[in-house]
């Protein structure tokens, strides 16, 4: 799936209240969860040790960390949407983020994305999207996440 393209920031402005994309399907294996745990510090069982999370987590498997499935979001936001003219996108923040159910390793997630709202800032829009992020197969969110990005087309004074 190409990202949707959108003219400017006042197209993205339009597509406020409403879903805007679906992304690809993006498959977690044991190997990236490992350098994820590396790079992280976080070097929990649970995500490191697939024979033990078998046998002792209520998970039944080694699962993702929560903050790899958030860290995903950026790249699911460009899976989403292109916006051609844009200097810079900002992450501003995150109003609201919940890990509903988990990831295991070798599931393949993908992320519906919505737009709840796009108000314009100096040099620029500040867009606050909703993620949705569903593993193939299953029944709940595995992560539901509000991004707030601040997107700059013009140039500093």
């Amino acid at each position: 799936m190409a990202a949707r393209v959108l003219a400017s920031l006042d197209e993205l402005q339009k597509l406020a209240g409403g879903e805007i994309a679906v992304t690809e399907w993006l498959s977690i294996s044991q190997e990236r969860i490992a350098q994820f745990a590396e790079t992280t510090e976080d070097r929990q069982w649970i995500h490191t040790d697939p024979q033990r999370a078998q046998s002792e987590s209520p998970f039944g498997a080694a699962i993702a960390h929560g903050f790899l499935t958030l860290s995903l979001l950026s790249w699911f936001l460009h899976q989403a949407i292109e916006v051609p003219g844009i200097r810079m996108g900002v992450n501003y923040g995150l109003n609201r983020v919940r890990f509903p159910s988990p990831v295991p390793a070798g599931s393949r997630i993908r992320a519906r994305v919505a737009l709840k709202s796009a108000e314009p800032i100096p040099l620029g829009c500040e867009a606050v999207f909703l993620f949705t992020v569903e593993r193939e197969g299953g029944g709940k969110p595995c992560c539901v996440a509000e991004w707030v990005v601040r997107f700059y087309s013009g140039s500093p004074a």
